[in-house]
Parts: C-alpha cells; sequence; structure tokens
C-alpha cells in the first residue's frame, strides 16, 4: 500500500493520538533564521517554539543549511512539516509546524543574506557543530581556515556561518535596521562570546567601526541545551509512517527529557522563553559545564570504550556492568569535584539522572554517531576537567581512559581502511595508519596534534605517563584498569 505523503492537508486527517500544530500556519512570520536545521535543532529548539506559536506567530523559522540540501529536498513535499518522535517509557509523535521555510546556502547565498537582512528577522539561532565556527585552537576565529579565507576575500557572496553574519549585520546596519540577536545552541563552553568574538574579528579585517558596531551592539547570549537526540533511522521512518498514516521522509527522534538555557540580556525583541520552559539565566556557565563535563564527556566514555568493547548503542554499553560502574566513578570521583553547581542543581542526583537517561530503552543512540567529531569535542569534554583535576592535584588516571579509547578508535578506523568522520579526517588518517600499536610509539603522535592537545598539557608527565599506560590495557598506581576494558583496549 503507497502512503500519502504528510503535508498541510494530510496532517488535518492523522490519529487523534498524534498531536498536530494547534495554530494556522499560514499566519506566522518568519522570525527566526536558524543555521544547521538538522535532528537536534527540530527536535529541540523548533519544538520550544511550536509550543509559541498558538500564542505569538512572529517565530516562525526559517531554516538554512550550509552544506547539503538533503533536508529540504526531503520535506519541500512535505510543506516542511515532519514528525517528532518522543521516546520515553512511553512513546508519542507529534508533527512540527515551526520550520516555515528551507533554504540551502550554496545555491542561492542571496536568499540567505536577504531573510536575514529583512527586519522581521530577530533571531539568529545556530546548531552547526563545534567545526562550524572555524575556531582556531585558541577559540578565536582561524583566518587561514578555507572557508573564512574564502569568505574574506568574497563578503558579499559568504559561505561560512561566521560570513553570513558579518555581512548580514553590515547590511542592517547600512539599512538602519537594528541587529537581531544570536544565539548559538552548540556544545561550546562560553558559545555566545566565542562566536561573538569570532563575528567581531572578521569584521575588523575590512571595517574597524562595523566591528565595534557589532561589540557594542550585537547581543550574542551565552546558552546551553541538552536532549539525546539519536540520528534517524529508515526504522524510525517506519515506524512513524505506520503511527500516522502516512510518509514521512525525515521524521526525528529524541527523549522525553530537554533542556534550554539561555543567559539574559537580550534589548531587542526574543520570544516569551519562559512561558515554554526556557530556564533563563546569568549562570550559563554553570549549567554548561555541567553539562559538558558530565553528560558528553561521559557520552564520549561510552562511545569510544562501548565501540572498542562490541557495543552498538548507549543503552547497551551502560547494560555492561563494568563500562557503566567505570563511568559513574569518573563522574562522581573526577568530574564532580572540578564543578560549581548552578544555585539548586544537586549534582549527585544530577549524575544519577544521567545515568537514567542513558538506560531508556526505548532510545537507540547509536555510539558511532556520538563518536563522530573527536578531536573537536573532547577538548572540551575531557581535557579541560584534566587540566583542572591537575592544578588541584588530583591524579587524571581515569579521566585519561576516554582519550586512550579514542586514539584506539582511530587506529582501528584506519586499520579497517575507513576514513574517519572528523574535521582531521586526513590527519588522524594518517596519524591510525602510522600507528605500531604500543603507547610510546602511538601516543606520541596523537599529542603532536596542536589543535586538540595544548602544549603545557603535553608536556606534564602527570597527563602523559597514565595516558600511556592506558593505552596500552595497564592499570597506574593510582588506578587498576577494569578486566573488561582492558581486554576492550587489548582487542
Amino acid at each position: 500500500m503507497t502512503l500519502r505523503r504528510l503535508n498541510d492537508a494530510e496532517a488535518a486527517r492523522l490519529p487523534p493520538d498524534v498531536e498536530r500544530p494547534r495554530y494556522d500556519r499560514s499566519t506566522v512570520q518568519l522570525g527566526i533564521v536558524h543555521f544547521g536545521p538538522g535532528a537536534f535543532h527540530r527536535a529541540h529548539q523548533a519544538w520550544f517554539l511550536e509550543n509559541l506559536l498558538p500564542h505569538d506567530p512572529r517565530w516562525g523559522i526559517c531554516g538554512v543549511s550550509l552544506r547539503s540540501p538533503e533536508v529540504r529536498n526531503a520535506l519541500a513535499e512535505q510543506d516542511n512539516l515532519y514528525t517528532l518522535a518522543i521516546r520515553d517509557e512511553a512513546i508519542s509523535y507529534r508533527v512540527i509546524g515551526a520550520v516555515r521555510e528551507l533554504l540551502v546556502a550554496p545555491e542561492n547565498p542571496g536568499a540567505v543574506l536577504r531573510r536575514l537582512s529583512s527586519p522581521s528577522t530577530h533571531l539568529v539561532t545556530i546548531t552547526v557543530t563545534e567545526k562550524g565556527y572555524c575556531l582556531a585552537g585558541d577559540g578565536t576565529l582561524d583566518l587561514a581556515h578555507p572557508d573564512i579565507a574564502r569568505d574574506l576575500s568574497n563578503r558579499e557572496s559568504p559561505i561560512s556561518l561566521v560570513g553570513f553574519l558579518a555581512e548580514a549585520l553590515k547590511r542592517r546596519r547600512a539599512a538602519g535596521v537594528q541587529p537581531f540577536t544570536v544565539i548559538s545552541c552548540d556544545n561550546l563552553l562560553d558559545n555566545g562570546a566565542k562566536l561573538a568574538r569570532a563575528t567581531a574579528q572578521f569584521a575588523r579585517t575590512a571595517d574597524a567601526s562595523l566591528a565595534d558596531w557589532i561589540e557594542s551592539e550585537v547581543f550574542f547570549p551565552r546558552t546551553m541545551v541538552d536532549s539525546i537526540t539519536p540520528a534517524t533511522t529508515n526504522a524510525l521512518r517506519d515506524e512513524v509512517s505506520k503511527a500516522l498514516g502516512a510518509e514521512d521522509r525525515w521524521p526525528v527522534q529524541r527523549e522525553a527529557f530537554l533542556q534550554w538555557v539561555i543567559e539574559e540580556g537580550s534589548r531587542r525583541p526574543v520570544p516569551d522563553w519562559e512561558s515554554v520552559g526556557v530556564t533563563l539565566t546569568n549562570d550559563v556557565a554553570g549549567y554548561d559545564h555541567t553539562k559538558l563535563r558530565l553528560l558528553n564527556s561521559a557520552h564520549s566514555t561510552l562511545a569510544y570504550v562501548g565501540l572498542l568493547a562490541g557495543h552498538r548503542t548507549v543503552a547497551d554499553a551502560i547494560a555492561d556492568e563494568s563500562l557503566r560502574d567505570f563511568v559513574r566513578t569518573m563522574m562522581e570521583q573526577d568530574i564532580v569535584p572540578t564543578l560549581q553547581a548552578p544555585r539548586g542543581l544537586d549534582l549527585q542526583s544530577y549524575v544519577h539522572a544521567i545515568l537514567k537517561r542513558f538506560r531508556n530503552p526505548n532510545m537507540c543512540h547509536e555510539l558511532a554517531q556520538i563518536a563522530w567529531d573527536g578531536s573537536q569535542k573532547l577538548p572540551f569534554r575531557i581535557l579541560g576537567t584534566i587540566r583542572d583535576a591537575l592544578d588541584a592535584g588530583r591524579p587524571v588516571d581515569r579521566l585519561c581512559v576516554p582519550l586512550a579509547a579514542w586514539m584506539r578508535f582511530v587506529c582501528r578506523t584506519a586499520r579497517m581502511g575507513e576514513r574517519p568522520n572528523d574535521p582531521l579526517a586526513t590527519t588522524l588518517l594518517e596519524v591510525g595508519t602510522a600507528c605500531m600499536g604500543y603507547g610510546g610509539s602511538d601516543v606520541p603522535r596523537f599529542l603532536a596534534l596542536e589543535s586538540v592537545f595544548p602544549r603545557a598539557l603535553v608536556a606534564d608527565t602527570r597527563f602523559t605517563r597514565p595516558l600511556t599506560r592506558i593505552y596500552d590495557g595497564e592499570g597506574t598506581d593510582n588506578f587498576a584498569l577494569p578486566p573488561q576494558i582492558q581486554a576492550a583496549f587489548r582487542s
């Protein structure tokens, strides 16, 4: 039986247990431009805005892809509707209508700039992952990055996120239009401030007054986002189409838990965030550090060690008692002491909540997906914790396990002739191919990656010695490597 495609007309005929837009989509205005309309945005930020639109139609979304037309192509025949499957003890389905337009920047950068320059655009939100910011190792804009170098010589037809922001803000200033607010939703510590500096740095290369205006007038709030969002699979497509009785080419899924924390202080029009459950605070850093260092570091640990041990999903890995106990101990004994929690957040309870979320039987979060972009993620998720622990005189042996597992994972990928899914793919493939299989040879090759490992950390033997021993599947004076994890390292 051939199913009809999901679209506005078909949404009216969906089963009563499938939630659908509770507003007239034709009245929705495009007040938000979002860069990176992938699964996380459509499952997270768009859900919050979907709840806002019945009361305030100003906040429809124009999604912009900086690379691929796949999402646009899949949703074009669906009037940009898609289904969100919320996977808790019971699974529920909701059709989201907040995305009203999808643009592909390489096809028509002019259309993107016109949308960004429109007076009705008040917000720019972003989920392009860490690599989309084109930052150097010190957190400033990498002016030598190919995309940035290209945009510096072709500003009116940009290809990079920062290039689009700087050019759009230039046009708004020239037209006397107030600037938009820019909300990064990526897992970067101090994300708003870093993006603000990068945008001003780009502008300053040609126009110091524009850079000064960006620094004084444009608000780049710090943010933190959280919700486990596995990639869309054909199994999810089949499941959703069966529940809807209509075909959805690109549904998304997430756990029931979600969190969005935004720094207070915008002087421009913004949604009534708190009415839909967004947290406004002056302590985003506290939330951010807690999430990055506990949730995200545990995710990376499960990914690399779990893959070496033969597990496929987060739920599989956390069901491995030795791995579960290791991750819990690492969080409680090595990470929590480096944190100062936001007011009202109990860190021990937060650790238990994370482990519970990982055990969700209805979540199929692929470890391979979490393992992507390790060279970009690990400096934020693990290395800062290691630096703080060393400064406090505490051992870092357990914290070396996810790093050593990442190195082993890269080597195994190279041996299989596969290209790592990472911005440093070419370099990592070369490193992995050259590795000999023992720490004395291999670990220095990875530590030479200056964009990943700070030189001061590489020079500290309190870090390099346990890292090398753990890479070899051995314990240290402070830490006995669990036998199951030891076996995974030596496999």
